[in-house]
């Protein structure tokens, strides 16, 4: 058979009521925030959150730096390819001009070469 049947309501109730005081006692003997060993523990406590905090806030650091660097290293980047872009176009520009100041030379070139061939198929006798 069961034990509840075993007892009746007024013993199951006195059973419930010692346990009940039992509970109460267990947690009215805990030692109070002025007990040296509540305060020890408090003190533990506080320094394990503070060393927490600090690695933390050195975690933080460390990866705004490396932020930092990225950062500066992007603009770095960004600024070669600047001066490259600059430095081609300003060859590519005098180049063009290198071009443009010999062009007439070669005109001229080209002209001296075709009066010479014509002067020479003259000599020949002209057309065949």
């Amino acid at each position: 058979m069961s034990i509840h049947t075993q007892n009746g309501l007024s013993e199951r109730l006195e059973t419930a009521q010692k346990a009940k005081q039992a509970l109460l006692e267990k947690f009215r003997s805990r030692p109070g925030p002025d007990d040296p060993e509540f305060q020890k523990r408090q003190a533990e406590r506080r320094a394990i959150a503070e060393a927490r905090a600090a690695r933390e806030a050195a975690k933080e650091a460390i990866r705004r730096a490396e932020a930092e660097r990225l950062a500066a290293e992007e603009a770095a980047r960004k600024e070669a390819e600047r001066i490259a872009a600059e430095e081609a176009e300003l060859k590519r520009l005098e180049e063009e001009e290198a071009r443009a100041k010999a062009r007439p030379k070669q005109i001229y070139r080209e002209i001296a070469a075709y009066a010479e061939a014509r002067a020479k198929a003259a000599a020949r006798g002209g057309r065949r």
